[in-house]
């Protein structure tokens, strides 16, 4: 995902998330709630229940915690009631935001997000307006440090589990996969004994844009504060930034 993953793998890799840890089980459990009261509560027939479980279990999200959250999508104990929606638009250089939502008010993210963006230099967009600039594909990232391999070795396991595509940034490797075949590749995988740093189907990019060093932070700023919110499910973008004006703001975090 050019920039945006190369983001996301330098916050990976200084722990950045840790510091982020209840926010996220905070959103994964709204995740396993709405996919249960949708789909039902077994995750062997409801398979986004299934892929937002194991999402939690990688960022080793209690038991207790994935259970109630079931619970409250399934009606066995009371919870918030949340809505699933999409926001796009655009940020600072005219990058394109794909913004998947959760909220139990709509109105009240409508207009807090519309404040952020016109803060940090965007804007919200029509419907429709960047989705077709984005796949909707699986991305399973794997830390090549940690597997003992050479990355020639591991894309070739990757191509044989299955994966359409291999992109390495340093030392992360993101695999990807239609969507439909992302927990197939990946059990393929855990049998050859990778493990990885996330696996998830996301939104990815047809074509980036790549920016300079003024309106890369702008952009990086404006993708923290959106991650931030509580509403915010994941957010996506086309942005491109050259690594070395990467490792340049790496250096300032």
């Amino acid at each position: 995902m050019a920039g945006h993953s190369k983001w996301a793998n330098i916050k990976h890799k200084k722990g950045r998330e840790d510091a982020r840890r209840g926010k996220l089980f905070s959103k994964l459990s709204r995740m396993i709630t709405v996919a249960a009261r949708e789909g039902g509560g077994d995750p062997d027939t409801n398979s986004e229940l299934r892929l937002v479980i194991q999402k939690a279990k990688d960022q080793n999200m209690p038991n207790d915690n994935i259970e109630r959250a079931i619970k409250r999508g399934t009606g066995e104990i009371s919870g918030v009631n949340y809505e699933r929606f999409v926001y796009e638009g655009y940020g600072p250089g005219g990058v394109a935001l794909y913004m998947e939502m959760m909220s139990d008010n709509r109105n009240r993210t409508a207009s807090e997000i519309r404040h952020l963006l016109s803060k940090y230099g965007g804007n919200l967009g029509e419907t429709g307006c960047v989705a077709w600039m984005f796949q909707r594909r699986g991305q399973l990232v794997v830390d090549l440090d940690n597997t003992g391999l050479d990355e020639d070795t591991l894309m070739l396991m990757a191509i044989e589990a299955g994966a359409d595509d291999i992109v390495t940034e340093g030392n992360l490797v993101n695999i990807y996969t239609e969507a439909a075949n992302m927990e197939e590749v990946r059990k393929n995988l855990e049998g050859e004994g990778i493990e990885f740093v996330s696996a998830d189907i996301a939104m990815i990019p047809e074509n980036t844009i790549e920016l300079d060093a003024d309106t890369a932070r702008k952009t990086l700023k404006l993708m923290d504060v959106l991650e931030d919110h509580d509403d915010v499910q994941e957010v996506y973008s086309n942005f491109d930034i050259p690594d070395e004006i990467m490792q340049e703001i790496a250096e300032e975090v």
